[in-house]
């Protein structure tokens, strides 16, 4: 069992299951078993995917004032390592999302971007994990610095990526050992955008996750560029938390056995069956049921 620290946003979601995205404007759209609220976030979700996969999760976050029930009353939350009632309001978001796998995204995050988490419970809680996954929220940046001078591997998930966004993300990026990215902004080939990054930061692994199209992965210490193709395990509902599954389930091959191809081969298995179930925390196979889909998709 490997221990992993994981830091980030909560928030509340709504998903909702369009026709077509861009929407058509109509007053009043009723329709049965499309709208679903539940917790969520990257971190959050991250949590519950390297937990069901058997790790030891230490989890820290910051929540509102507002004390919004669905968040305080998730066990989760409530049982999380370091919770830090700092901002105004619990953020949250609605998710849009077609059956082309296209998504368009609202998010508040309320004031994350003011806050100074507090270091030395985050601090004492990562002195044997194997690896800290931090969200690149502004409060991160602290918490990524003092990762490394402990000499902690530091993953990261950027979601996301812009060039107007490349400066705030700069100092995360040259701290992250491990990145994850998805395409939705790239103008570049896949490819070619990943091994710019490679030269830029000292990362020795990359993720490039490309929604239906699969992923771009970059391994310094394998001498590897690669391109895979998503897999199908199951029908798809809903990807929202796909990026997110994937990330958590390469890292919980990856570290400790460096072996980044049977990592993301996992990874892919991973986040293909978490699709088929609604919402971004629900889907999250064990080990054990990995492990079987494994033999029969990859042999």
């Amino acid at each position: 069992m490997k221990k992993f620290a994981v830091a980030g946003i909560i928030q509340v979601e709504t998903i909702v299951k369009v026709e077509k995205i861009p929407i058509e404007y109509s007053p009043v759209i009723t329709k049965p078993n499309t709208i679903f609220t539940n917790v969520g976030g990257d971190a959050y979700n991250e949590c519950l995917a390297l937990r069901a996969l058997g790790n030891d999760v230490r989890f820290f976050t910051v929540t509102g004032s507002d004390n919004t029930d669905i968040v305080v009353k998730d066990k989760l939350v409530s049982g999380a390592d370091y919770v830090y009632p700092a901002l105004e309001a619990t953020p949250s978001a609605v998710i849009l999302y077609d059956s082309e796998r296209q998504q368009q995204i609202y998010e508040d995050i309320k004031n994350v971007r003011d806050i100074v988490f507090p270091l030395e419970p985050f601090k004492k809680n990562i002195g044997d994990v194997d690896c800290v996954v931090l969200a690149n929220a502004n409060f991160c940046k602290p918490l990524a610095r003092a990762a490394k001078k402990m000499g902690k591997t530091v993953a990261v998930n950027f979601r996301g990526f812009t060039e107007e966004k490349l400066e705030y993300n700069r100092e995360l990026m040259e701290l992250a050992d491990i990145i994850y990215l998805s395409d939705d902004n790239i103008v570049t080939e896949p490819d070619e955008f990943v091994r710019k990054l490679a030269d830029s930061f000292p990362a020795g692994t990359i993720i490039l996750g490309q929604g239906a199209k699969g992923l771009t992965i970059f391994s310094r210490g394998d001498d590897l560029l690669a391109h895979y193709k998503p897999v199908k395990t199951t029908e798809i509902v809903n990807t929202a938390g796909a990026g997110n599954s994937l990330f958590s389930c390469f890292l919980h091959y990856y570290v400790g056995t460096g072996d980044a191809v049977r990592a993301i081969k996992n990874a892919l298995l991973f986040a293909s069956y978490k699709i088929g179930h609604m919402g971004t925390s629900a889907g999250f196979l064990t080990e054990e049921e990995l492990e079987r889909w494994y033999h029969l998709i990859w042999g």
